[in-house]
């Protein structure tokens, strides 16, 4: 496909890794006869590493079809995170470089999850853009801190750690946003 015909969300490969394309820059020169560019910002599936690649409108780009399985969480199998597809109940074995960051995200009994094959084979884990988790430990609540806008450290049942109202305590059950990493109310 040529550089002007890729569009936000396209799934390319350049130099042998694979790509999705998140932002696109188009510049028209200003003098006669000059070749448009296009300055597209990639980020690298797995792994999530940005690369910016700047490529002239007729040049070609080899678009990757990329799939997205409805999936659900089913146990760990040492490091590995073993999803069950939704439909055909098929076994994805995530290693923790797909899985990546979102990890502190994976919980039993949630839906949401899809993960994401090239040719059948997982390249990557899309996770819910809200999960809930139960505060596992954080400092106790003080007296009168219903009125304050400070926050504190507490940890999550998967150990991620997040920023929470001083009114927050153990056991209790927060939202947090996955794209953000924050609190976003209690449950």
């Amino acid at each position: 496909m040529k550089a002007s015909d890729v569009k936000r969300g396209t799934v390319i490969e350049h130099d042998g890794t694979v790509y999705q394309v998140r932002d696109i820059e188009r510049s028209s020169p200003s003098a006669r006869g000059g070749n448009v560019t296009f300055r597209f910002t990639l980020y690298s599936i797995p792994g999530g590493r940005k690369f910016d690649l700047s490529q002239r409108a007729e040049d070609e780009l080899r678009e990757v079809e990329l799939s997205r399985r409805q999936a659900t969480y089913s146990y760990m199998d040492g490091e590995v995170f073993v999803f069950m597809d939704a439909e055909d109940y098929t076994q994805y074995l995530l290693p923790p470089e797909i899985v990546g960051d979102n990890a502190g995200y994976i919980v039993e009994g949630l839906e949401g999850y899809y993960v994401q094959l090239i040719d059948e084979a997982p390249v990557g884990l899309l996770v819910p853009t809200s999960v809930v988790l139960t505060v596992t430990d954080t400092a106790p609540e003080l007296k009168g801190a219903s009125a304050t806008k400070r926050t504190k450290p507490a940890t999550l049942e998967t150990g991620v750690e997040v920023q929470v109202p001083e009114y927050i305590t153990t056991g209790e059950k927060v939202t947090v946003n996955t794209l953000t990493g924050e609190f976003a109310g209690r449950a």
